[in-house]
């Protein structure tokens, strides 16, 4: 580097660091790295990339600037609206409640098929971008539009996890909830430093959390961390429901699901939710057909044998399988289509009417938000 451009890169530098958005990070410390002082260690998601001077890391969001690592997100938002929370898809979790939902740029993961490119793969395709919106806008914004909970969503909210640890605290002061959508890459230690301030989790797996699918269509050399991940959200009572994407060809094997479903069963419990969800051609994926429906009832039914107690189809509106039935005498509790709950036949202490089984669902139903409606951008 030429003593020009390392001036320029200071000045950018300085300039960058008088944004509201940037902010310093949390979880990571100072490390030499081949005996070379300077670089950082970020420890919020399970590359914990080592970070040289003026670098980022694979996020592409978190910076070294002269040694300490920078968030350059904190509440740039790229949206903000309000949201059934049945699209998160949380389904046993404050049902029929709205949710206002927030996210930023960058992901940690390098997806084909992802559906939200636009803001997840930004720092490949558009760089940063969004509006800045301090954490007690969005807490002002959900109780003026009568939301129960915030979610951080759309992107991975790992990303922004110092904008989201401080708003989902403010949330919780309010009397709101927090839930998150995520890929389930954080470390045990970011989970812990959310603690309680986090309430319920949708944990996204793709292609049935098969390694070698992980490493060809998402750029992540071994999805073993997200496991590690679960128990920790589990040990803090998060409420936890699992999707997977069932991409057709690569990712629909039915050894990868009975795998990941017995999995669930034997660590989170046979109550644990499991979506599996239809694939849609996206982003540099565009030569695959969408998901068979045949194929999603194939690998439900592989998830029911394995002892899930329920199993849901998503992104085929009208199925059958959008609906809560009872694990014990099959009586359907809960219908729904898409997002709206079209009946809600639950005893007040969430009980099945028929045969007084108890069915996992934790808080009230709220009576159901069918419409998704934007509130700022």
């Amino acid at each position: 580097m030429t003593i020009s451009t390392h001036k320029e890169r200071k000045k950018n530098e300085e300039e960058l660091l008088k944004k509201p958005y940037v902010r310093e990070a949390m979880l990571w410390e100072p490390v030499e790295y081949h005996g070379k002082k300077g670089y950082v260690k970020c420890n919020l998601c399970a590359r914990r990339c080592i970070i040289a001077p003026g670098r980022y890391g694979v996020c592409g969001v978190r910076k070294n600037i002269n040694g300490k690592l920078y968030t350059l997100v904190y509440g740039l938002l790229t949206a903000m609206n309000i949201d059934p929370i049945e699209k998160k898809p949380l389904f046993h979790f404050e049902p029929g409640s709205g949710v206002l939902s927030i996210s930023t740029v960058g992901c940690n993961f390098f997806c084909q098929f992802c559906q939200n490119w636009e803001i997840s793969q930004s720092r490949l395709e558009k760089g940063l971008y969004g509006r800045y919106v301090p954490p007690e806008k969005v807490v002002e914004a959900a109780l003026e539009y009568g939301a129960d909970g915030i979610a951080y969503t759309y992107n991975e909210p790992t990303i922004f996890f110092e904008y989201m640890y401080d708003v989902a605290r403010l949330a919780k002061q309010k009397g709101l909830f927090n839930v998150m959508v995520t890929n389930g890459y954080m470390t045990p230690e970011a989970i812990r430093t959310l603690g309680n301030n986090m309430d319920g989790v949708t944990v996204d797996f793709k292609g049935g959390g098969n390694p070698e699918f992980y490493r060809k269509f998402m750029g992540v050399p071994d999805p073993s961390p997200i496991y590690e991940a679960l128990l920790e959200m589990k040990k803090q009572g998060w409420f936890i429901e699992i999707t997977n994407l069932v991409v057709p060809k690569y990712g629909d094997k039915e050894e990868d699901v009975r795998k990941l479903a017995r999995w669930i069963v034997e660590n989170l419990g046979p109550e644990t939710p499991f979506h599996l969800l239809r694939f849609h051609p996206d982003y540099r994926l565009m030569n695959l057909p969408p998901t068979p429906v045949e194929t999603l009832e194939k690998l439900a039914k592989v998830a029911k044998e394995e002892g899930l107690h329920y199993v849901y189809i998503g992104n085929v509106w009208g199925h059958p399988l959008e609906n809560t039935y009872c694990p014990k005498c099959g009586y359907p509790v809960i219908e729904r289509r898409g997002f709206a709950i079209v009946a809600w036949r639950l005893t007040k202490d969430n009980r099945c009417p028929r045969c007084g089984h108890k069915i996992n669902i934790r808080g009230r139903f709220h009576g159901g938000v069918a419409d998704i409606m934007p509130i700022i951008f």
